[in-house]
């Protein structure tokens, strides 16, 4: 009985939360900002919030290796420093998967209805156009929600690495913790790169596909 209730809870949920999102885009394509000019700031705002989630892991790694290099600093500063450092890194994971989701949402929305209104053309050559710029379109923004997610979870082993050796050190203030945080530098090292680069790459991607858009439009 509780499952079933769940599940109709779950659902009335979706659909409300479907509802409000159509009444948003039609109540903004009312003052003229269409689904398309939506996307396109949410994709910018993907890449804001990609670039200052680079920024702030290349910070949580310089003090997590000033950390372990200077050896006269209390241990308790270190602590609460790595500990402030994780808690900003966790954030701004968190702020870009949001903006992955609002992107996810609205895109959802633009595609069904261009392809609904495919079927409004009376013109066969314009119709054509349209539905290969769509198949276009929607290939290039598979291939940036691709590039977003992957970006997305190379977050996820480094905010678990920072995580640890948080909980460690709050529970080891001792210099037998710091020689344990030496021992991962290079892995949190290796994973911050590799986070770095797959950003770097899901911000062209960005880049190709709202030109790919403004050009559709």
């Amino acid at each position: 009985m509780i499952s079933r209730l769940r599940t109709a809870f779950l659902t009335a949920l979706l659909l409300c939360l479907s509802a409000c999102q159509s009444m948003y885009y039609d109540a903004m394509e009312q003052v003229g900002y269409h689904k398309r000019d939506i996307l396109v700031d949410r994709v910018e705002d993907v890449q804001d919030a990609q670039q200052d989630a680079k920024q702030q892991f290349s910070s949580a790694l310089e003090q997590y290796q000033q950390l372990i290099k200077i050896e006269d600093q209390d241990l308790l500063d270190k602590y609460n420093a790595l500990n402030d450092e994780f808690e900003d890194s966790q954030a701004a994971a968190e702020q870009v998967s949001e903006r992955i989701n609002a992107v996810e949402s609205v895109s959802q929305a633009l595609f069904e209805e261009w392809q609904e209104e495919l079927s409004l053309y009376s013109n066969a050559n314009l119709k054509q156009q349209s539905a290969a710029r769509l198949s276009s379109t929607r290939k290039k923004y598979n291939t940036l929600i691709q590039s977003m997610r992957r970006a997305e979870a190379r977050m996820q082993p480094v905010l678990a690495a920072l995580q640890d050796q948080v909980l460690y050190l709050k529970h080891n203030l001792n210099a037998r913790a710091i020689d344990g945080l030496k021992g991962e530098l290079r892995t949190i090292e290796t994973n911050v790169a590799r986070l770095i680069r797959d950003m770097e790459a899901s911000i062209a991607q960005s880049e190709a596909f709202i030109a790919e858009l403004n050009q559709a439009g």
